[in-house]
């Protein structure tokens, strides 16, 4: 029989309407149930391409025994953490306090009835085993404890919250210098796999942001050893198994420190980085593997993480037909089959497929080299005969913040090759947002079904205003321009802490959680804080003004201070500051033949600022009548110009 999940929108929700654990949405009626029955909250929180979120619905969710412990002694409370990024932040800190820095999802949580934590962790096995407590036990043993010694759960829950609070206590401002990107750059050194690149041992993320300010500083410093290690880190993960070789986009992480092994699904948020990373790549180099990297993970996300109206899929899962990976893996036969002996056996050669397999007696395809031509042309029917199988799920969520990162990842690829259908596809999803996620200056999470989520937090307002400010870079058409602009206003108003600087993770009109934090380090992902600043920096240079200038000054003094204890762990932040301190090109264009202009979004690189003048002004007049262009660099300005190259 259907729970009380049938009527939510989410289908990570859905997947679990038919469990038999009696579980209840985010909501009041579950915490108003809580304190009528005295009752603890059992919180699980994760997400639809979550491998090892299939795992414990599989092993415990739809486990009688356990199903029937948690609707006798608990408030069971599931989450989709894509849905509600600010439940899954300030929960994941609680988690990761309580764990002593571990955290990850499927994310498990005991809450008071005000919603509290006092234990936590992330994926428990259904019975005990080699030394981990299963969920059975566990459940057991703090329902005997509530009933037993409740208050010394509930002081845990007080000591925890009051903990985390001084956490979060305010530092003195720092004034960010460039000691700071130094420190970083430093830390990054240290941590550099040289052997497989990457930073750390497996399993590895690909932290693209980390890889972006590698070579932002290299242009910046002309340190070859940083955009060495960035090539390394792009050429092991474009080859490797992380990499859909046949598909394109890439896996979330890698279980091996090579590259080979990926956790299978794929999120948009992680290739829209992935592809800016890729393009910076490729115009630092002119290497068009790069380039064709890129374009792959582009053409990955056109095809099938694309709506019928515009809007970008969240993710593909990880599993297919309860397997993991299982709709990626190929055997020997199967390319011999499709293509015949000479071509299968050759695509075999380079893709490292074999009969005795990577994973589970198949293979993971991976490349030993660039693909030759005649092998590339054979790509696509492999594609088409592996849309056959059973496909991995789409979470069909739009998400705006990631929505957001697409749009203006696939605005810098249009900008690096020209081919319009990345343009037109970043245009359709802004469309999208304007008309389902946007009313006015007040954006929203999440769309499915003909709803709207709740209130959009601070990185979906950052993620938004980078979007837009790069389609008005790709496009010049001035409303880009001018709706960054308003919600820009409309995030600093809703987030921002006048008093110490930081933005909050949600807006005053929010649900209040016990917890209301400022996020700074980065995770994998750059941190909201960080990308506000990115996109603050970025409006500033074009449409400047004394209070957001203020705004900016406060907000760099607030994350210096932070990014001081762990650099390495504030990247983003730190290529936001060091354009700071030495500001991309800013170029003004008083316009003689608006026609002059078509050119220059190639022309000119997505960290630049571009001010159109039309008419021009007496301060900015044109040469010889024709379109004049004015080169400034921080303070210092080149003669103008009439042609750009």
């Amino acid at each position: 029989m259907p729970n009380r999940l049938s009527g939510e929108l989410s289908p990570y929700l859905l997947q679990h309407a038919s469990d038999p654990v009696d579980w209840f949405p985010w909501g009041e009626e579950a915490f108003r149930c809580a304190r009528a029955e005295d009752k603890p909250i059992f919180l699980s929180i994760g997400y639809l391409s979550c491998h090892w979120c299939h795992v414990m619905a599989r092993e415990s969710f739809r486990d009688g025994e356990i199903a029937a412990l948690l609707n006798e002694s608990f408030i069971p409370v599931k989450v989709d953490r894509e849905e509600r990024p600010d439940l899954d932040s300030v929960y994941m800190e609680a988690c990761r306090a309580l764990t002593g820095g571990g955290g990850g999802w499927p994310m498990t949580l005991f809450l008071t009835p005000e919603g509290r934590p006092f234990y936590g962790g992330a994926y428990f096995p259904p019975r005990s085993r080699r030394g981990s407590i299963g969920l059975r036990e566990l459940l057991e043993a703090v329902r005997d404890r509530w009933r037993e010694d409740r208050a010394s759960l509930t002081e845990h829950a007080e000591k925890l919250t009051e903990a985390l609070r001084k956490s979060a206590a305010e530092l003195p401002p720092h004034e960010g210098d460039d000691a700071l990107i130094q420190g970083a750059l430093w830390q990054l050194l240290c941590a550099y796999d040289e052997a497989y690149g990457g930073f750390g041992e497996g399993p590895k993320f690909p932290m693209p942001h980390l890889l972006l300010f590698l070579m932002q500083q290299y242009e910046k410093r002309g340190d070859g050893r940083l955009l060495a290690m960035a090539e390394k880190t792009l050429g092991a993960m474009a080859a490797g198994g992380i990499f859909d070789q046949i598909g394109g986009g890439f896996c979330r992480y890698a279980v091996d420190r090579a590259w080979q092994v990926p956790h299978f699904e794929k999120m948009l948020c992680d290739n829209a980085l992935l592809i800016r990373a890729y393009v910076r790549a490729f115009r630092l180099t002119g290497n068009g593997e790069w380039l064709d990297t890129a374009k792959g993970t582009g053409d990955f996300v056109l095809r099938e993480l694309t709506g019928p109206e515009g809007g970008f899929y969240s993710a593909l899962d990880a599993d297919s037909q309860g397997e993991e990976g299982g709709f990626y893996l190929l055997t020997p036969g199967d390319l011999r089959a499709l293509l015949g002996e000479k071509d299968g056996e050759a695509l075999c050669e380079a893709l490292g497929v074999t009969g005795n397999g990577s994973f589970g007696g198949r293979s993971i395809p991976r490349r030993r080299g660039p693909l030759p031509p005649e092998l590339r042309e054979l790509l696509p029917a492999v594609r088409e005969w592996r849309a056959s199988r059973c496909p991995p799920a789409a979470d069909d969520k739009v998400l705006c913040g990631w929505n957001g990162l697409m749009i203006e990842a696939l605005c810098e690829l249009y900008r690096a090759c020209g081919e319009a259908r990345y343009l037109a596809a970043a245009k359709r999803s802004q469309a999208f947002l304007d008309a389902r996620l946007r009313e006015g200056t007040q954006l929203f999470v999440s769309f499915r079904a003909g709803k709207r989520g709740v209130r959009a937090g601070l990185g979906d307002y950052a993620s938004e205003i980078s979007a837009l400010l790069a389609l008005w870079a790709s496009t010049l058409e001035a409303h880009y321009l001018e709706t960054a602009e308003a919600l820009a206003d409309r995030g600093v108003r809703s987030f921002f802490d006048e008093e110490n600087g930081g933005f909050f993770l949600y807006d005053r009109e929010s649900e209040q959680l016990f917890l209301r934090p400022k996020e700074s380090e980065d995770g994998a992902l750059p941190g909201g804080n960080s990308l506000m600043l990115r996109a603050l920096l970025a409006l500033q240079a074009l449409r400047p003004s004394e209070a957001r200038e203020e705004i900016l000054a406060k907000q760099l003094g607030w994350q210096a201070a932070r990014a001081r204890l762990d650099p390495m762990g504030h990247a983003a932040f730190l290529t936001a500051l060091s354009d700071r301190l030495e500001p991309p090109p800013k170029v003004t264009a008083a316009v003689g033949n608006p026609a002059d202009l078509e050119a220059l979004p190639f022309i000119l690189p997505p960290e630049a600022a571009l001010v159109i003048l039309d008419p021009p002004t007496a301060e900015y007049p044109l040469l010889e009548g024709k379109t004049t262009y004015y080169v400034c660099r921080g303070n210092t300005c080149l003669p103008p110009v009439t042609e750009l190259r």
